[in-house]
């Protein structure tokens, strides 16, 4: 490394925050007691864990960036007893995102009918829950409902991690 990369390095120092301290009153964030509350509700509803199939219908990809938020060490749904399947199969539940593109109508219903009763259909984002921007056209079905039936819908767009898991939590009870 060239002399003038460690002056500079001696002379500015640290610039990140330093790390919360473990003691401190707003150490561990409420959401993570939300998160521990949500794990214990999963086991006592299904008394194992909760395997979800994923399906983008035709977003933009926006909700699929916050439902992988979901995977990340901040949230950690694996350390709750949630984890995404690539079969239907093996799948308690669906996760639907974006309006249903005419060439994703049949892919989407196959998806449905190979999931073990009881199925459970969640709907994730405006374009989801009511066809978004997208609407209904020649090329778009619309919001999942006209497709399949939906048991919750979680608007926003995209709808941050938390609220995801609050609506897949909805579709458990």
């Amino acid at each position: 490394m060239p002399w003038r990369e460690l002056r500079q390095i001696a002379r500015v120092g640290t610039i990140t925050e330093p790390a919360p301290d473990a003691t401190s009153p707003g150490a561990v964030p409420e959401a993570q007691a939300e998160l521990r509350a949500i794990a214990q509700d999963i086991l006592s509803v299904l008394g194992h864990a909760l395997a979800i199939r994923a399906v983008d219908a035709g977003s933009c990809n926006g909700c699929e960036l916050e439902m992988q938020a979901l995977n990340n060490p901040y949230y950690n749904i694996e350390g709750l007893g949630i984890k995404f399947v690539a079969s239907p199969r093996h799948a308690d539940l669906l996760l639907v995102t974006g309006p249903v593109s005419v060439h994703m109508e049949a892919a989407l219903l196959r998806t449905y009918e190979a999931m073990p009763a009881p199925k459970r259909v969640v709907a994730v984002g405006e374009c989801a829950c009511n066809g978004g921007v997208f609407g209904e056209s020649y090329a778009s079905r619309g919001r999942i409902a006209n497709v399949l039936p939906v048991d919750v819908e979680i608007p926003g767009c995209p709808p941050p991690p938390l609220e995801m898991l609050r609506g897949i939590l909805r579709a458990l009870r």
